[in-house]
């Protein structure tokens, strides 16, 4: 599974509202919304990443819902 799928089903299951998508440089964005206890596990689980996935670092960036996203998508 790649990340970006990995993201959106672990965010799914979380219930968490936002997106995930790749850059050209091989790194990934996620966004997300939600319970702050379960933003801080879907931050932790996507530090582990998934099966045969190698995660070199995750910064994160802590910010007010703007209430925009209504699912979690992948965006192109």
């Amino acid at each position: 599974m790649g990340f970006r799928w990995f993201a959106r089903e672990i965010a799914e299951d979380l219930g968490v509202r936002g997106y995930v998508r790749n850059f050209s440089d091989d790194g990934v964005e996620v966004v997300a919304e939600g319970e702050e206890g379960l933003l801080a596990k879907l931050l932790g689980t996507l530090r582990q990443g998934p099966t045969h996935a190698h995660v070199d670092s995750v910064d994160a960036e802590w910010s007010n819902p703007t209430g925009e996203f209504h699912g979690f998508i992948i965006r192109k």
